[in-house]
């Protein structure tokens, strides 16, 4: 039987290079076209990467393609759209006839490193154990390598949905990761305190790995790493969109939500009725809204969500309506978690979203005019927050993530977190907080309350740092040049190593004309970073000063 696979996964793999003879010009043109209508149709996605940053690396990969096998070129095309940084622009690696191959397997990273979630029943001893190395190369390094293919918005969507990309054996030839284009990959593992060798062999036929809200479930021919003899509340009925449940020792309304659409049984204008006449009708002091597998869909559905929520003020207080987040939290979703932060007492609890606060979405595709491969562009601005919000990710109150035993053992740390939440004493608006300190010009409170906040592990994904240059560089742009020197000279002590702090501060005092200042933070800057973009950017306006 393993023959059998074996001779079908090859046969299916190298299939690959005869479907079709797209010939070196062509995907040259293909490459030119795409520059040309990225420059002239869709200028608006050259925010986190400059135009001509994008121009270089398309003629660039012009370059390279008669050097380069088919799938590399893909690779190649994935790797140019993913400058842009926005989620739902991309390159498919599904589309027929370039349809990539797949290993039998899907990986997850827990707070501990990275494990085999689940993976096809023919490995089993693979499935719960911690991946080591790829190919003899270690984790770290290929993860470094294959993240340029995602179309990361943050570090978030990178763990949620390009992590996987491991599972392509042409992507890992393309990002050097092989010499060769492999039909097995071989994965350095380590189970109950021993370290051995599994070799996968691809999935024949292009089949790809049936993922239910991005976990393998324990079914058919489906392994599964987590314990079978319970399922927590958050991975419960995974056959309806949402669903909930009275917990009556919390006293808590529990809903689970993981797609924003109708579900066939029930629409969500009719599910959060329910819940909202249940929630008044009985013992109910908590509502915990669970959107940490919620991958979007219909903003248009969103509003009986959040005016159920608005009206039904016994749960609209702070303390008594959580909402869960997670890394698959995106799209509309983010918009829905986005304007409950706006409007409603929600405290978020888990890990932050993988999607930025202010985004664009909504694809269009473009289709290619030789190979016919679609290339997805977002074209519409999604803005539920002010400009100077745009942050990278909606981040948690109350910072809570998972280990690989704790999933293993149907664990669910960040409820626990929220049924053992004591508000006494912690900080839910740090920046409000601070605010406050900073305006009474109380610099030592202030000093000592960040450095503690900051060692806090309950705010693990709150970026005082980036909070305070953002509040800094939004006073410079008002002309507030001395409140935005004091603000970067903080930071400077806080972070004594954030290259940032020091070019924005650089930049501050070159506004109010002190050159020689400016010209000595700008070179500490540069000192601290000196190969990264800060380091770079820090060069750039040093230049300029005559």
């Amino acid at each position: 039987m393993k023959k059998t696979l074996l001779i079908l996964s090859l046969l299916s793999f190298f299939q690959l290079s005869a479907q079709e003879n797209i010939t070196t010009k062509q995907w040259q043109q293909d490459v030119r076209f795409l520059k040309k209508t990225v420059n002239e149709k869709y200028p608006f996605l050259f925010k986190k990467v400059t135009a001509d940053d994008f121009n270089a690396s398309a003629d660039e990969l012009y370059k390279q393609i008669p050097k380069l096998q088919e799938h590399e070129v893909i690779v190649g095309l994935s790797r140019l759209v993913s400058l842009f940084k926005y989620g739902h622009s991309y390159v498919s690696f599904h589309q027929k006839p370039f349809e990539f191959s797949g290993l039998p397997f899907r990986i997850y990273q827990f707070n501990d490193g990275v494990y085999i979630q689940g993976t096809h029943k023919n490995y089993p001893k693979a499935v719960g154990a911690k991946v080591i190395a790829v190919e003899g190369k270690p984790i770290s390094e290929v993860l470094k390598a294959i993240e340029p293919t995602v179309e990361a918005e943050n570090s978030q969507y990178f763990k949620a949905y390009g992590i996987n990309n491991i599972r392509y054996p042409e992507i890992l030839h393309a990002q050097g990761i092989t010499d060769n284009l492999q039909s097995t990959i071989t994965l350095t593992l380590e189970k109950n305190g021993r370290q051995f060798q599994q070799s996968f062999i691809v999935l024949p036929n292009k089949k790809r790995i049936p993922l239910t809200y991005r976990f393998v479930q324990q079914k058919n021919d489906w392994l599964s790493a987590r314990n079978q003899d319970k399922t927590p509340l958050y991975l419960k009925n995974l056959d309806k969109i949402y669903f909930y449940e009275y917990l009556p020792k919390q006293k808590a309304v529990y809903v689970r939500h993981s797609r924003i659409r109708d579900d066939k049984s029930e629409s969500i204008e009719a599910f959060y009725k329910r819940v909202f006449e249940f929630i008044e009708n009985n013992d109910v002091e908590k509502l915990i809204l669970d959107v940490r597998l919620n991958g979007g869909g219909n903003n248009y559905l969103l509003k009986p969500i959040i005016t159920g929520i608005i009206e039904t003020k016994k749960i609209n207080q702070e303390g008594k309506l959580f909402v869960i987040l997670g890394r698959n939290t995106f799209s509309a979703c983010q918009n829905l978690v986005n304007r409950l932060d706006s409007y409603t007492n929600a405290i978020f609890v888990g890990e932050p979203t993988s999607e930025n606060v202010n985004f664009y979405g909504d694809a269009s595709a473009v289709e290619l005019p030789n190979s016919k491969l679609k290339v997805q562009l977002s074209f519409a601005w999604w803005q539920d927050k002010a400009p100077w919000e745009n942050d990278p990710w909606l981040a948690p109150q109350l910072s809570v993530d998972m280990n690989f035993n704790q999933y293993k053992n149907n664990e669910d740390p960040v409820l626990d977190a929220i049924f053992n939440f004591n508000p006494e004493g912690y900080i839910l608006r740090p920046m409000e907080y601070i605010r406050t300190l900073f305006m009474k010009g109380d610099m030592q409170v202030l000093q000592k309350e960040v450095i503690k906040m900051a060692q806090d592990p309950r705010y693990k994904f709150f970026d005082f740092e980036r909070k305070f240059i953002d509040t800094g560089n939004l006073l410079l742009q008002q002309g507030q040049y001395q409140p935005a020197i004091g603000i970067f000279s903080l930071v400077t002590q806080l972070f004594p190593n954030s290259a940032n702090a020091y070019k924005s501060l650089g930049e501050a005092y070159l506004k109010i004309g002190d050159k020689e200042k400016a010209k000595a933070l700008l070179n500490k800057s540069i000192s601290i970073d000196s190969v990264g973009e800060v380091g770079k950017l820090a060069m750039k306006t040093l230049n300029t000063i005559k």
